[in-house]
């Protein structure tokens, strides 16, 4: 059972300075071996609105590394009273969708630690390219998660965190993580399917195929993301 996750509206600055993170950060996957990104999410209640959102956008991070060798993932979850859960590895959307879609949100406290402790596990066993993580806030010591998020540096696993809400411990803490595990953290706008479809697929492309493969994904986009493209380059 493995070890036994919009309202601030973001700015195109934040975005943009997410996306440049993105690229500037240097993970590189065997072009013998699938990317492997470790899909993780808060399920407690107070995500309960927003996580049919994520279910409907999650399936573009398959369909946009498809022509990279293809991405493993692993969903991740916690809820309720210290439960946490880890799927198989995934390479379909159908598989996803399915596991996504059988979870109910249940109240709890935040077990972001168990999230970046599996991580470790995870990486310590084979490359873990990157670990999303969308969440809405943070009820832990920062410094056992600053500790965490530094191990999890040591193996080159970068966090990139979706902060949902503007929780500012969150915020404090998510940043934090991000900077230790050379990844990025980005408020996101739960009204938009769109951006957040975004960069999910960003940071799935970047898992598959890394900074070039990122670069080339903009070019069959539309203007904003190859606008966003060329920041990134010049940056």
């Amino acid at each position: 059972m493995g070890i036994k996750k919009l309202p601030k509206e973001s700015s195109r600055s934040e975005v943009d300075a997410f996306l440049r993170k993105v690229a500037s950060t240097s993970a590189v996957k065997s072009s013998a071996q699938l990317g492997r990104l470790i899909f993780a999410l808060d399920a407690t209640a107070s995500r309960g609105p927003t996580w049919d959102h994520a279910c409907h956008v999650q399936a573009e991070m398959f369909e946009e590394t498809a022509g990279l060798g293809g991405l493993a993932i692993q969903l991740c979850y916690y809820r309720g009273f210290n439960e946490f859960r880890a799927t198989d590895w995934l390479t379909n959307t159908a598989d996803l969708q399915d596991r996504m879609a059988a979870v109910l949100c249940l109240g709890g406290h935040t077990q972001i630690s168990k999230v970046l402790q599996h991580a470790i596990e995870e990486a310590k066993q084979k490359k873990v390219n990157a670990l999303v993580f969308i969440g809405d806030c943070m009820e832990e010591d920062i410094d056992e998660l600053s500790q965490l998020a530094g191990e999890l540096g040591i193996h080159n696993v970068p966090v990139f965190l979706f902060h949902e809400g503007n929780d500012r411990a969150a915020e404090s803490a998510f940043k934090q993580i991000a900077r230790l595990t050379k990844g990025a953290y980005c408020p996101f706008d739960a009204g938009s399917a769109q951006q957040l479809r975004d960069l999910l697929s960003a940071v799935a492309v970047y898992a598959a195929g890394g900074h070039r493969a990122l670069e080339n994904f903009s070019q069959a986009q539309g203007e904003k993301v190859k606008l966003l493209t060329r920041q990134i380059s010049k940056g």
